[in-house]
């Protein structure tokens, strides 16, 4: 296989940078780097461009139209994101290739393929099997379900009839279901008896009968996974398996206007109850549709890996509809990175030849942390593109992904975005490059930004400072918060006008205009007049070979007003001692200065995660202030907490 990735440049002052081959440039969607100029110099064109491929029942007319916190895209337009993902393939001779693959994590039990028919006939028929329960267009349902094949087909079914709906991590509590469904008033839910996870099967029935009370929900369908006992309330809980037994495999489409709602998805705010993301329907299919497609050089008969849940808005875009639209196959995985062994995700890579893996710094740290030996065991020859996304990832952990996972030949794209803008923002793409460890790239082709200072002024190269997106806004960017437009305002466009959408994230870009993201400016600390991400702190702490992984939180001081405390997970085999803190320190003194040394660090096994892998450093935050730690429900390892509370007085 030729080499994907030629090495240009190491010089031990500078970061590497990687650049694709010929054969890439060749093999990729867009090699030419002046689609930047071209898609920037007109972006409704640009976006116009891609939604030809779609298919629509009704062509927009008109591109784009601006008015503060009520822009919209394809005016006028009729199309529908399940005829995109499904028909239009069947339409095209291609319904029996594989759409979905579903990896359960017993490994006794065998895999599920579905093709691109069979999975149009099983959302049809859950599509009738919901309008039978009373779901109308614009009714919005809900969906607490695990990773299994009816996540995607009941997302798919809902947009189908023009139900929106409304996705909730199945490791989210009883409370936060609750909270969703009462929100955006749901009358029917979808959930399971369980599912797996570390082998032991898990009630999340038990969660969702908790969170249907006092809520607007009448009805609850549940899929049968594990075969559990589980309650069935007569007259509210229907099972899934008999609702759609003898419901019909014709559902045409519903045409859906392009700014009608597609679906809600809930993100927590820093204050306040959750805020439910509204994104409607023509605007997400395209640049869902086009980052999918260029993004991770998707091709018919790939087979994509997003080792998201559907739970988040990476599911969403890059397990569901990206990829389904685009007519390559999904893999969706039930259970644990862990479980029989530290090795399921190469077996899996392995097992089902995947072409593209997309997932999280979190998680690629921790397969450091278990040993280079895992990888080496499977044949991951298949793998032409790795992706990261979630945060910011850190040099070691995007040269090991490079060199021990991809071979050295695979191009990693760093992507930034959010649940907001519903699609891919900011990368560099894989015939373009350049892939530099640490710094997601360029805003995609198209989408219009920069970075500002507080006053709204452009800062130069290597100047930190807020990401903005100019209008035209991207046409996936959320349409509002559902409830609360006032809310939507406030926190989307006062700092800057209606015009330019603040991220909340802060940025500095080189002199090429890459950007490396650094944080979320509500995880930015002042120290003694400085104001510093906690992500720079654990980039830099990071770079030291003897650490697996970091996390940063701030705690209060009296003179310097703000101090930052790591928590460092070491690699195997190496004891904390003094010698190695001091080293760390100096680490951080020399990639970052005096201002960013830890007050405080913590050697620890292990730091409190969600199901999903993500760092809870609101958490770490709570105990280095000796706060109320909060709600815990969603942690994989609660226990962890305890065990901090200790380290943090003892390691003082």
């Amino acid at each position: 296989m030729p080499d994907a990735i030629q090495w240009v440049k190491k010089d031990p002052n500078k970061e590497d940078v990687f650049w694709p081959t010929a054969e890439l440039k060749q093999r990729t969607w867009v090699s030419d780097e002046a689609i930047y100029d071209q898609a920037n110099a007109d972006p409704e064109a640009f976006w116009a461009k891609h939604a030809e491929d779609l298919h629509w029942f009704k062509k927009w007319d008109k591109t784009y139209e601006f008015a503060p916190q009520a822009y919209k895209w394809f005016i006028g337009g009729k199309t529908n994101l399940s005829y995109n993902s499904l028909d239009r393939h069947i339409e095209a001779g291609k319904g029996d290739n594989i759409a979905l693959i579903w990896e359960p994590e017993p490994i006794k039990e065998e895999a599920v393929k579905l093709t691109y028919k069979q999975l149009h006939e099983r959302v049809c028929k859950f599509a009738n099997a919901l309008k039978d329960l009373g779901v109308k267009k614009g009714d919005a349902v809900g969906i607490y379900l695990p990773m299994i094949p009816e996540a995607v087909i009941a997302m798919q079914a809902c947009v189908r009839i023009g139900a929106p709906h409304s996705v909730v991590f199945s490791a989210f509590s009883s409370e936060s279901l609750r909270d969703r469904m009462v929100d955006c008033g749901a009358k029917v839910i979808i959930t399971a008896d369980g599912y797996y996870r570390r082998g032991k099967p898990i009630n999340l029935k038990k969660s969702a009968d908790a969170g249907v009370e006092d809520s607007p929900v009448k009805k609850v369908v549940v899929v049968k996974r594990t075969g559990a006992e589980v309650p069935m309330t007569e007259g509210r809980d229907v099972w899934y398996q008999d609702v759609v037994a003898n419901a019909s495999s014709d559902c045409p489409a519903e045409q859906m206007d392009s700014e009608d709602l597609s679906f809600l998805l809930y993100t927590s705010g820093t204050t306040g109850k959750p805020k439910g993301i509204m994104h409607t329907t023509g605007g997400y299919a395209v640049q869902a549709y086009a980052t999918a497609k260029w993004n991770f050089d998707m091709h018919e008969g790939d087979v994509f890996w997003c080792t998201a849940d559907v739970g988040w808005i990476t599911g969403h875009t890059y397990i569901n509809y990206g990829p389904l639209m685009n007519g390559a196959t999904t893999l969706v995985y039930e259970g644990s990175p862990d479980t029989p062994d530290t090795g399921r995700f190469w077996a899996i890579v392995e097992k089902h030849k995947v072409t593209q893996l997309y997932t999280a710094p979190t998680a690629i740290r921790m397969f450091i942390k278990w040993g280079d030996e895992w990888p080496a065991k499977y044949d991951l020859t298949s793998l032409r593109l790795l992706g990261t996304v979630g945060e910011p990832i850190n040099v070691d952990a995007w040269m090991w992904y490079f060199n021990v996972v991809g071979g050295g030949r695979c191009p990693i794209i760093d992507t930034w975005w959010q649940t907001e803008t519903g699609a891919n923002m900011v990368n560099n793409l894989p015939g373009i490059g350049p892939f530099i460890p640490a710094i997601a790239g360029r805003p995609f082709p198209g989408v219009l930004g920069d970075i500002l200072d507080s006053g709204g002024t452009p800062l130069g190269p290597n100047e930190g400072g807020y990401l903005a997106i100019f209008s035209p806004f991207p046409p996936a960017l959320t349409r509002g918060i559902y409830g609360d437009m006032d809310r939507f305002k406030a926190q989307y466009f006062a700092e800057y006008g209606p015009e330019r959408y603040f991220t909340s994230d802060g940025a500095r870009r080189d002199e090429a205009g890459n950007i490396r993201i650094t944080g979320r400016v509500d995880d930015v600390m002042n120290v003694a007049g400085h104001r510093l991400a906690t992500a720079e702190v654990e980039s830099a702490l990071a770079q030291n070979d003897k650490v697996s992984e970091v996390a940063v939180v701030s705690r209060p001081h009296g003179l310097k007003g703000e101090v930052p405390v790591a928590f460092v997970l070491l690699r195997g085999g190496i004891e904390p001692s003094d010698d190695i803190r001091k080293e760390l320190m100096a680490t951080v003194n020399q990639v970052i200065g005096p201002t960013g040394r830890p007050d405080q660090i913590v050697f620890a096994h292990d730091v409190p995660k969600t199901r999903s892998g993500k760092i809870m450093r609101r958490v770490l935050k709570a105990l280095v202030r000796n706060e109320p730690v909060g709600d815990l429900t969603t942690l994989q390892n609660p226990e962890s907490v305890d065990q901090l509370k200790e380290l943090v007085r003892h390691q003082e």
